[in-house]
């Protein structure tokens, strides 16, 4: 979150707004706020301010990873060899400038981190991995490849409560 903005406490049409966009992103002021029960004025100004406060990180298109050439997907665990703050900030710094990683994760547990990569197919992935395997501080890698997409991350689980500042249980 926008660490200057200090972040009002969510309120029901609040949540309501942030589920609406992030289903669907393209939606019209005019019809968002017919689904929240507001007028569009009260509405627009809910959303910037949203946005200001960093709840709303900005707006996108999912995009088929297979009809653009990128339908293979594979997790790598990445254990570093020392568990240094210079260590973590020049893998980091390395890592972000590959552009097929789409997602990286510093975790808990028995590895240190977790690579999504995107790839057209297992060729490609050989000469990533190549390229992961030389990053700084690196001294073990274990691959994970998707034979099938089960679940695709489709926004938070938000609920509709009385108090929607408070996360649910």
């Amino acid at each position: 979150m926008n660490q200057s903005v200090k972040a009002k406490a969510l309120d029901r049409i609040d949540i309501s707004i942030l589920d609406t966009l992030q289903k669907e992103g393209r939606i019209a002021n005019v019809d968002l706020a017919k689904k929240v029960n507001l007028s569009a004025s009260p509405c627009i100004d809910r959303v910037k301010r949203l946005e200001k406060e960093g709840f709303i990180e900005g707006y996108g298109a999912r995009l088929n990873s297979g009809k653009l050439g990128y339908g293979t997907a594979a997790f790598i665990q990445v254990t570093l060899d020392r568990t240094t703050s210079d260590v973590f900030d020049k893998f980091r710094e390395a890592v972000v400038m590959i552009p097929q990683v789409a997602e990286c994760h510093m975790v808990a547990g028995g590895f240190d981190y977790l690579l999504k990569l995107r790839l057209p197919n297992m060729e490609a992935y050989r000469g990533i991995l190549a390229q992961i395997v030389d990053l700084p501080g690196v001294a073990q890698t274990h691959t994970y490849v998707v034979i099938e997409q089960v679940k695709n991350d489709r926004g938070l689980p938000l609920k509709y409560h009385a108090d929607a500042s408070t996360p649910p249980n």
